[in-house]
This record gives C-alpha cells, sequence and structure tokens, in this order.
C-alpha cells in the first residue's frame, strides 16, 4: 500500500460542513496520515525539517483546503515557500520528491458554472490551480487534476455532503491501493468527475 499524506490547511475548520465531513471520510484510514498545518503551527512558524521528512515517508500528498481568492490558504504559501528547499524538491541534487503523486482537494463557493471563460470567475480550476502543476513538473512530481467540490455558497444537502465525503474515500483508498488509473486520471477536468472511469476493480 502506498502511504498518503493529507496536508489540511483551513484557518476555520470547526465552520466548514464540507472540509469537516471530507477529512472525518478519511482520517481512520490505515497508512493516510494528517497534517493539520494551521493546528500545529498557530504562529506560522513551520517546522521545515519535519515537514521534508513527512514528505519523504509518504508517496502521495494532498493538499486539501478551501479555494481562497483563487488559491490556497496563506499558511500553504508559507509552507511552499519554506519546505520547498533548492536541492531538496528540485534542482540538480534535489530529488526528495521525485516520482510522488501530487493533489490538491478543494472546496469552492462558486459552482462549475463560475469558472469558466465565459463565467464570472473567467478561468477554469484547471488554470487557476496550475502553479500547483507547475510546482509538481519542478519538483518531478506526478501531478493530478483536483479534487473539487464545488457550489458551496448554494449551501448543500447532507446527502451532498455525505456524497462528496464517500467520493473523497473511494479517492484516497484507490490512491492507497494503487488501484486509480493515474494516466487516464491526468486528462480529467477534475478527479471526482467519473471514478468509476479511473478506479480499477481490485
Amino acid at each position: 500500500m502506498k502511504k498518503i499524506l493529507i496536508i489540511f490547511a483551513h484557518p476555520a475548520r470547526t465552520r466548514s460542513k464540507m472540509n469537516s465531513a471530507l477529512r472525518a471520510a478519511v482520517e481512520d484510514l490505515e497508512n493516510v496520515t494528517i497534517n493539520d498545518l494551521y493546528a500545529n503551527y498557530p504562529d506560522f512558524l513551520i517546522d521545515v525539517k519535519r515537514e521534508q521528512s513527512l514528505c519523504e515517508e509518504h508517496d502521495v500528498i494532498i493538499f486539501q483546503h478551501p479555494f481562497y481568492w483563487y488559491s490556497t490558504p496563506s499558511i500553504i504559501k508559507e509552507w511552499l515557500d519554506l519546505v520547498l528547499e533548492h536541492d531538496w524538491a528540485y534542482g540538480s541534487k534535489g530529488k526528495a520528491l521525485e516520482g510522488k503523486i501530487f493533489l490538491q482537494a478543494i472546496t469552492a463557493g462558486g459552482d462549475d458554472c463560475t469558472y469558466k471563460k465565459d463565467g464570472c470567475n473567467i478561468f477554469t480550476i484547471r488554470e487557476l490551480t496550475s502553479p500547483y502543476c507547475a510546482m509538481a513538473n519542478l519538483c518531478n512530481m506526478n501531478w493530478l487534476p483536483p479534487f473539487a467540490v464545488l457550489g458551496i455558497h448554494q449551501g448543500l444537502s447532507d446527502e451532498e455532503v455525505k456524497f462528496h465525503a464517500e467520493e473523497y474515500r473511494r479517492t484516497v483508498i484507490a490512491l492507497r491501493d494503487d488501484t486509480l488509473d493515474i494516466e487516464k486520471a491526468k486528462h480529467g477536468q477534475y478527479l471526482n468527475s467519473d471514478l468509476d472511469s479511473i478506479i480499477r476493480r481490485s
């Protein structure tokens, strides 16, 4: 089994029904580690060596976070600036992340229709998350499109929240058990657009 590291970043987790449900759906899984940045570093003083060790010990790295202003909560930017050191994450000697799978698990207020050229946000989620694709490429990681739960501001029913949480659990298990078709998954708009088409039956 692969080891999964979920780098969780939500400054107000208790007020996020969806992010709490997503996290709860996977935190009991074997070989899954939840690394809560705001809980571990309320002062933003990130322990770089600890974070690097966690990354080295895991095969899949997931940034789970709300989609704040077309990006991440600020602590993830701080994490990137400090943890992804030259000659560790990238550069001629930077091989620590090579071959690892990387993706984002995001929640956003607007629905899919708002993330289009003619939508109010102008750009697609894939376009807006392209810096993270570039980061993964520079670090020689295998990038996957985001697991995205959209339309939060429209109000999701309890059934919809449960559905997305179960789909997240399916995704993490498939990544852990190596039953997710990585190459096929790369071509989707979202990782969870059609899980049945990218998860192989074990």
